[in-house]
């Protein structure tokens, strides 16, 4: 029998990253997805802290009032590319965490160009 779905995304996962790693100048942009939320943060491996985080959970992106999940999660990018430019960051790498790059991920990370983000 096959590999679950959440077998398959956590050894996509793993490969992704073996590859990529975040450090102080160039953060990991690690993604999230569930059902109903989705949440983004930028992370520095070489210390192990979070620089910023934003997530549809969040009280001004949760009050907007939105049609579907994907302005939501262009919303969430747009949000933590603000965020990153605040702290000083410009270029970043991607982490999809085993997600496909489509829809609701695809949606954070143009919204993340559209905040100032380089990837």
């Amino acid at each position: 029998m096959g590999l679950t779905k959440l077998e398959r995304r956590n050894r996509i996962r793993n490969r992704i990253r073996k590859i990529v790693s975040g450090t102080s100048s160039t953060p990991r942009l690690s993604v999230y997805r569930s059902n109903k939320e989705i949440y983004a943060q930028l992370i520095d491996d070489q210390t192990g802290k979070t620089i910023a985080a934003a997530s549809s959970r969040d009280k001004d992106i949760a009050e907007e009032k939105t049609s579907n999940k994907i302005e939501v999660a262009s919303t969430v990018g747009k949000r933590i590319g603000a965020l990153a430019t605040k702290a000083g960051i410009s270029e970043i790498k991607f982490d999809r965490s085993g997600y496909l790059y489509h829809g609701r991920v695809k949606a954070l990370a143009d919204g993340a160009r559209e905040g100032g983000l380089k990837f």
